[in-house]
Parts: C-alpha cells; sequence; structure tokens
C-alpha cells in the first residue's frame, strides 16, 4: 500500500481563533501519552478516553473539533463509536482520523465509509499524525476571504456553497463529511472532464502517495448522498480504466 509522504516536521494547528480541541481514544496508555503529547505542543487543547463508552461521554462534554479514534477498544469498538458520533451530530459532522493496525484493511475500509475523514497506520510517527490532523482541520474549516467568496455551485437540484461549507439537495441539508464535501467541489468545479483516482488523492486529499481505496470509498460514499439511485449513479460516473466525472444534470455546474 502507498501511504502519504509527510513533511520533516509537524506543521502548528490552525492560528485563526482559539486553540482546536482534540479528543484521543487510545486504550494504550503510552500511545495515547505520546499524541496527546505532541499534539498539545503543536498548540493543540486535548483531551483523553480509553474506552468507547468514555469516548462517547468526552465528546459530548469536551465538543472536540476533531477526534482521534483508536479501532480496537474496551467496550466498544471504534467503529461502532465512530457510527454513534456520526448519529449524534446536529451540525457538520466532527472530522474523524482513525488508527488503525496493519492487517486491518476491512475494518478501516468499513470505517471510511461510516465517515472517518482520515487514518493512520500503526506503527505511526506522531509527526505524521499531527500534519494529518492539521490538513483535516485545514480542509474542514477553510473559507474564502470574505472580500471574494467563492460562488454556490449548482447542477439540477444540487448546490455547493464552499464559503458556508453546505451541500444541498432538492432544498434538504447533505450530512457530508469534510473531505466528502471538499470531493463534490472539486469535481463541480470541473464537470465533464475525467480524474484518476490518483489525480483525485493529490488535488482533493494533498497526498503525493497514498492507498487508492480511500478515493473509492469517499466516491461511494457521495453517491449514496447526492444520487437518486447510488447504484446506477448519473452526477458522478464512472469511466471505466480512467477514474471519476462529474455529469451535472441540466448543464454544467452553474454560480
Amino acid at each position: 500500500m502507498h501511504r502519504a509522504t509527510p513533511p520533516s516536521a509537524p506543521q502548528p494547528a490552525p492560528s485563526h481563533g482559539p486553540p482546536r480541541r482534540v479528543l484521543v481514544v487510545e486504550d494504550d496508555p503510552t500511545v495515547a501519552e505520546v499524541v496527546t503529547g505532541y499534539l498539545s505542543r503543536a498548540g493543540y487543547t486535548t483531551e483523553h478516553a480509553a474506552d468507547g463508552f468514555a469516548a462517547l461521554e468526552r465528546a459530548a462534554d469536551f465538543r472536540p473539533h476533531l477526534v482521534v479514534l483508536d479501532l480496537m477498544l474496551p467496550g466498544i469498538d471504534g467503529l461502532e463509536v465512530c457510527r454513534r458520533l456520526r448519529r449524534a451530530d446536529e451540525g457538520p459532522a466532527v472530522p474523524v482520523v482513525m488508527l488503525t493496525a496493519r492487517g486491518e484493511e476491512a475494518d478501516r475500509i468499513l470505517g471510511l465509509e461510516l465517515g472517518a475523514d482520515d487514518y493512520v497506520t500503526k506503527p505511526f510517527s506522531p509527526r505524521e499524525l499531527v500534519l494529518r490532523i492539521g490538513s483535516v482541520l485545514r480542509r474542514a474549516e477553510s473559507a474564502p476571504p470574505a472580500a471574494a467568496p467563492a460562488p454556490v455551485l449548482r447542477a439540477g437540484d444540487l448546490s455547493a456553497d464552499p464559503g458556508g461549507r453546505r451541500a444541498d439537495r432538492a432544498g434538504r441539508e447533505l450530512s457530508l463529511t469534510a473531505r466528502e464535501f471538499d470531493l463534490l467541489v472539486f469535481l463541480m468545479r470541473h464537470p465533464g472532464r475525467v480524474f484518476s483516482r490518483e489525480e483525485l488523492l493529490h488535488r482533493v486529499w494533498g497526498w503525493e502517495f497514498g492507498d487508492l481505496s480511500t478515493v473509492t470509498v469517499h466516491v461511494r460514499r457521495l453517491r449514496e448522498k447526492i444520487e437518486e439511485d447510488p447504484a446506477a449513479p448519473r452526477l458522478v460516473t464512472t469511466v471505466w480504466g480512467a477514474g471519476y466525472r462529474f455529469d451535472p444534470v441540466g448543464g454544467e455546474p452553474r454560480s
């Protein structure tokens, strides 16, 4: 499996506003101590939960901007924690970065399908984890300058507002993760153009290398939320042997 190659040093937490809150859910006390230590030095406010039930309780009280979530937990596992976090979200979904073991590919794919935004495979570099967290948060919180707001993209009854990070279908707001929203906006901005999974991994995720199944899973989840029939997609179509293409309904996306 190809992995993204991180820079040599971790980037600090996003500088605008108060420190971002990160909940670390990890039952190994040594791993938890290392991760929270690196995050604290990078400027984040951290809390730690050692099992699934404690994670849900701390998430409700701490209101984290992001959750670092180990898959293998006592009580309830990380997949169920992720599922319940998604069910409990009333606003935009809190980003989740999963920690997985190398042999847990099926669980990792399932975690992405449940809405996790990224994953880091154990054993991992704490510096890489800090980089991934910063990348996910920047994408979740990014907005264009107030003086030049990005236009709302429209295709049929589907719309995406890059500035407000909101997407609607037939007047109903869609519950998209940060990565799903970024993927939708990128495709809507390039109607009719085919992008390979490698290109999408680079242009949307910002990775030079990575696990291409990440793109496949996110495309599948996006289709489930924007297509009338995800099994026969009309908006995000597959060009076999080449990649994916956004085919707007009733013409190109317009602002």
